[in-house]
């Protein structure tokens, strides 16, 4: 694996490919700096090494062209804070501006080209564009996990013109080493735990997973899916009518293939989908009509716990409730308090997907848990086991 490890920097410029997708809130300033954050090792190597640094990165899904609430130059003053510089700024990524700032970037200097996606050739991976992009620097750095899924400009095309000056930044590197050591280097018993509302993102998932876990937990909306799937009554509960079919057969597979498979047997109920609704706890295969299912139940969440502790290696993806309503936290408080718990009693712990990171962050687990991912769609997609165009770009 070609990271920039690999590489001496002295008197080069490396184009980094960010994952800066940030939430602004609506003074345009950053609400969660993660993503920026989890380059900055990236950035200071390069800079330490003598080189300078020329940032790309997309933000929102700006809808043809310029909007200033998608601009990066939001993000300047962070940025330069973190970095303990000025850090320039080309207000277009392929322009004049861009050209001439990165012709005259000096060793240690850092610049940050205005947003990718303000050109629909970036989405497109448009030959042209990432040609371009890549006539501003010597060595192609791609450290976007997030957005490695997709066979972009800037995260795959561009690596065409880097053939011996590519490489992974650590983001991207510590995604695949971790996400390798639970997908092929596990140590058993193996722990699966799948939440989120619905079971249609997860179906590919779920079966690149089922020869390789010995515990498949199953929470969050999806699990009314399967629970009606095999003749439970879920009232008003989201569920996803056209996928019960697959649902028995993932039931049946599992039973097959000698993976336990664990599905809620009690839940948090409400008559409403709201923090003010009346709530009681209920049987999970027993929902009045009126009623559904916004968290896992106690008895649940004991059972659970139980096989997490017992697990050597943990990988979570998606809530067990609507947590953010603090009534139906509660399933998901639990489950990331017991994998923070696991991990301090040796096991290895892998988090990732946006409601799981934002669920770890809130209850302030990030550093009880091995690693967490930064990328959800590129992260499942990883574990369907396809190969993703920005790992292949630099891999070959």
């Amino acid at each position: 694996m070609q990271t920039i490890d690999n590489f001496n920097f002295k008197d080069k410029k490396a184009l980094i490919r960010v994952d800066y997708n940030v939430p602004l809130d609506s003074y345009y300033q950053i609400t969660d700096t993660n993503r920026i954050d989890a380059t900055l090792p990236t950035i200071r190597k390069i800079l330490g090494d003598g080189g300078s640094v020329i940032l790309m990165s997309h933000l929102g899904r700006p809808k043809g062209g310029p909007e200033e609430k998608f601009s990066l130059k939001h993000l300047l003053p962070y940025l330069s804070e973190q970095l303990k510089q000025p850090v320039k700024f080309a207000d277009d990524c392929i322009g004049q501006s861009a050209k001439d700032l990165a012709a005259g970037l000096k060793p240690g200097e850092v610049l940050l080209l205005e947003n990718l996606r303000f050109y629909k050739e970036e989405e497109k991976g448009d030959e042209g564009f990432a040609q371009k992009l890549a006539s501003l620097g010597d060595i192609y750095v791609n450290d976007a996990f997030g957005t490695a899924h997709r066979a972009h400009a800037s995260t795959a095309i561009i690596a065409n013109y880097f053939p011996q000056a590519k490489c992974f930044g650590y983001v991207m590197a510590e995604e695949v080493i971790h996400l390798d050591k639970v997908l092929k280097k596990a140590t058993h018993p193996f722990t699966a735990i799948l939440g989120g509302a619905k079971i249609s993102g997860k179906i590919e998932v779920i079966s690149h997973l089922m020869d390789k876990v010995d515990n498949l937990i199953i929470g969050g909306g999806m699990m009314f899916t399967f629970i009606k799937a095999i003749g439970g009554e879920v009232g008003n509960s989201l569920v996803e009518d056209e996928l019960l079919e697959i649902s028995r057969n993932i039931v049946e597979g599992a039973k097959t293939m000698g993976v336990n498979l664990y599905l809620p047997v009690d839940a948090i109920i409400a008559d409403a989908f709201s923090n003010d609704a009346n709530i009681k706890i209920c049987n999970a295969y027993d929902i009045p009509d009126t009623w559904m299912g916004l968290d896992i139940g106690p008895n649940t969440l004991q059972k659970f716990e139980h096989v997490i502790e017992q697990s050597s290696t943990i990988l979570w993806n998606g809530p067990m409730g609507v947590f953010e309503m603090n009534n139906f936290e509660e399933g998901t408080k639990k489950i990331a308090e017991a994998i923070a718990k696991a991990t301090e009693n040796g096991a290895f712990s892998l988090v990732g997907g946006g409601d799981s990171v934002a669920a770890i962050n809130k209850y302030e687990l990030a550093d009880k848990i091995s690693y967490v991912s930064t990328g959800g769609g590129a992260m499942l997609e990883y574990i369907e086991g396809k190969e993703l165009p920005g790992v292949k770009a630099i891999n070959g």
